[in-house]
């Protein structure tokens, strides 16, 4: 088993690209999958790809490449998906409750068990399944469930005094959706998701294409 901290993020987030992947082959009942094919599923080129998976042990036999499900198992370990893995949501807005709607977490190995918001009365209307508590009872919920991972959704306002919470209760592990740079200690892992600036990003190709110019400065 790999321990934590030899694995670089970067490599965490292509292991979790080729699981998905492998996942897509064990649906279509496809047994046995090449580096190239399989790199090229996840938009990386071969040789990273056999770099990645490296770090699991000796997988894959030359000239008929990996076994799909072999090769599934092994990830997934390492991953820590062996089991569902337990997360909480706090800020029960529009974009929350759409979160909480979303069906694919378990898909992917985890389950959002609980969700808190400042009014949490207000969010049983929404139709939400998942049990939405007060904020006030995140601490002792995450303590005595021993969750690891929670999903922000807050304002920004807000942000980063909900994190210290999380922290404080034994979070390891934050996914925020609010537009603002937290600050966390070196052992708690932030990925940030500012869906403004993503699509900013994606607004300046569209309009590249659209008009033909390119990303060059004008010369004045």
């Amino acid at each position: 088993m790999v321990k934590k901290g030899e694995i670089s993020g970067k490599t965490i987030y292509r292991l979790s690209i080729y699981h998905r992947c492998l996942r897509r082959l064990e649906e279509n009942k496809i047994e046995t999958v090449s580096s190239s094919t399989l790199a090229k599923a996840a938009g990386v080129n071969p040789a990273q790809l056999r770099k990645d998976l490296g770090y699991l042990g000796t997988l894959g036999t030359r000239g008929l490449g990996y076994q799909v499900l072999e090769l599934s198992e092994a990830i997934r370990e390492v991953l820590g998906r062996e089991n569902l893995q337990p997360v909480i949501l706090v800020g029960v807005g529009n974009l929350g409750a759409a979160l909480l709607r979303y069906d694919g977490f378990k898909k992917e190995g985890f389950e959002v068990i609980s969700a808190f918001d400042a009014v949490p009365e207000t969010v049983v209307l929404r139709g939400i399944d998942v049990p939405v508590h007060d904020v006030d009872e995140m601490p002792d919920f995450v303590a005595k469930n021993k969750v690891k991972l929670a999903v922000l959704a807050v304002p920004a306002a807000q942000a980063q005094e909900v994190s210290n919470d999380l922290v404080d209760a034994g979070i390891q592990g934050i996914l925020s959706f609010s537009p603002t740079v937290l600050q966390v200690p070196d052992s708690v892992t932030v990925n940030s998701v500012d869906l403004a600036l993503e699509l900013e990003q994606v607004s300046f190709f569209v309009k590249k294409d659209s008009q033909g110019n390119t990303s060059e400065p004008v010369q004045g």
